[in-house]
C-alpha cells in the first residue's frame, strides 16, 4: 500500500517552528515595501515582467525582493498544513479539512475585506482576484490531493511548475465556454458578472498549485525523525538545484520564460536576466524564487537573535498582519492627501523602503498581541484561520 505524505513523519515539535515563521515574517515585511510602493510610487508602476529600458535600477531591485512573497508564502502555506495534521489523530482529514475550510476562508475575505481594502468601494464594481484568493483556491485544491502517495505529490507539484509554460500559447477570448476557466487557471483576465460587476483574475492559480503541492510534500523533513543538519542539507541542496538550474536554463534562454536580451550596458543586461514573470509565475520564477527562499530559510534557522524572533512574531499571524498593512497603508494615503493635497507621492525609491521599516514597527505590537491571542485561546477555532 502506498504511504501518504502525512504518515510519513508524525512527531513534530509541540511549539512552532521559529525559522518557518521568521521567513513567512520576512517576506512579509517585503509584501509591505511592494504595496507601500503601489501606494506612493503609483506613477512609477512597473509591468510584468518590467520593462528594463525605463526602470530604474532601485527600483527593479526593490521589486525583484518583493518576487519572493508570493511563492515563499504559498510553498510555506504547504508546508505549515502537513505540520498542523501531522499533530492530529488523523494527519489526512486534518490536514485536509483544515486546507478546505481555511481556503474557503480566504477566498471569502479577498473579495470583500481584502478587496475593500484595495478599492474602498461598496458594493465593488470590479473584484481584483489577487493573491489571497489564490492561496485559498490553492489550499482548496490540495486539500483534494493530501491522500496522494508523497510521490506523486511532488511528481504533480514538479510537473505544474516545471511544464505549465508550454501552456502559454493556449488561450480563449472573452465568449468561449473555457474562458472563465482558463483565465483563473492560466492566463489573467477579466470576467464580466452581470452588467455592474467585472472581475480580474490578477493571479492565475495553476502554477500556485504546484507550489504549494511542494511545500506540503517537504513537511516530513520538519518531524523529529530527521536531524536539523539532515534537513538543512535537503533545502541546501534543493536550493542549489533550484538556483544553478535557473541560470543554466535562463542562459540558454530556450524556455521557462520570455527570452533575455543584451543590452547597451551591463546592468540593464543583468535587470533582463533577473526579469522573470510573475503573472503566472514561469518555472524560472518559481526556481529564482524558491531557491532564494529556501537559503533564507536555512539562514534563518541557524541563527536566534532578537530580530529573527520579531519577524517570527510577524510571520505567525499573517492573515492578521496582511489585512492590517493593507488599510494602515489606505488610511495614511488619505492622511497625507488631506494634509498635502491629492497625488502625494515618492521621488525615490529609499523613502518606501524607510516607511515600510517605520509601519513594520508600528504595526509590531498589534500584531504581537494576535499572536499572543492565538496561541492562548485555541479554543476559539477561527482564530487559527487568520
Amino acid at each position: 500500500m502506498h504511504q501518504t505524505v502525512n504518515q510519513t513523519a508524525l512527531a513534530l515539535p509541540q511549539r512552532r517552528i521559529l525559522g518557518i515563521d521568521a521567513l513567512r515574517g520576512l517576506v512579509m515585511v517585503f509584501m509591505l515595501a511592494d504595496h507601500v510602493r503601489e501606494t506612493f510610487l503609483l506613477h512609477l508602476q512597473v509591468s510584468d515582467p518590467m520593462d528594463v529600458a525605463a526602470t530604474s535600477g532601485p527600483l527593479f531591485v526593490s521589486r525583484l525582493i518583493a518576487h519572493l512573497c508570493a511563492p515563499v508564502f504559498v510553498f510555506l502555506t504547504g508546508l505549515s498544513a502537513f505540520l498542523y495534521g501531522a499533530r492530529q489523530p488523523d494527519p489526512v482529514a486534518a490536514a485536509a479539512g483544515f486546507l478546505f475550510k481555511r481556503g474557503l476562508f480566504l477566498v471569502v475575505l479577498e473579495l470583500t475585506v481584502i478587496n475593500f481594502a484595495w478599492t474602498g468601494t461598496f458594493p465593488p464594481q470590479v473584484i481584483y482576484l489577487q493573491v489571497i484568493w489564490a492561496i485559498g483556491l490553492s489550499m482548496m485544491a490540495l486539500a483534494a490531493l493530501v491522500r496522494l502517495p508523497r510521490v506523486a505529490l511532488v511528481a504533480l507539484g514538479l510537473s505544474i511548475v516545471a511544464g505549465h509554460n508550454l501552456l502559454d500559447p493556449v488561450g480563449f477570448a472573452a465568449g468561449h465556454p473555457l474562458h472563465a476557466v482558463w483565465a483563473v487557471l492560466h492566463e489573467r483576465g477579466w470576467l464580466e458578472v452581470g452588467n455592474t460587476l467585472r472581475l480580474r483574475t490578477s493571479y492565475p492559480v495553476l502554477p500556485w498549485i504546484g507550489i504549494i503541492c511542494l511545500g506540503y510534500a517537504c513537511g516530513p523533513w520538519f518531524g523529529a525523525a530527521t536531524p536539523p543538519q539532515a534537513r538543512r542539507r535537503k533545502l541546501l541542496g534543493w536550493a542549489a538545484a533550484l538556483l544553478a538550474g535557473f541560470v543554466l536554463l535562463r542562459w540558454a534562454n530556450v524556455y521557462g520564460d520570455r527570452p533575455w536580451v543584451a543590452a547597451a550596458s551591463a546592468s540593464e543586461t543583468a535587470m533582463s536576466f533577473f526579469n522573470v514573470t510573475k503573472y503566472p509565475p514561469s518555472l524560472l520564477f518559481a526556481a529564482l524564487t524558491l531557491g532564494l527562499g529556501l537559503l533564507l530559510l536555512v539562514a534563518l534557522e541557524r541563527r536566534q537573535g532578537a530580530l529573527v524572533h520579531k519577524l517570527a512574531v510577524l510571520g505567525s499571524a499573517p492573515m492578521f498582519f496582511y489585512i492590517l498593512h493593507l488599510y494602515a497603508l489606505k488610511l495614511l494615503l488619505l492622511a497625507a492627501n488631506a494634509v498635502h493635497g491629492e497625488g502625494v507621492r515618492f521621488d525615490a525609491v529609499w523613502p518606501v523602503w524607510a516607511l515600510t521599516l517605520a509601519l513594520a514597527v508600528a504595526l509590531f505590537p498589534a500584531v504581537r498581541a494576535f499572536a499572543a491571542l492565538k496561541a492562548r485561546r485555541r479554543d476559539i477555532a477561527w482564530l487559527k484561520y487568520l
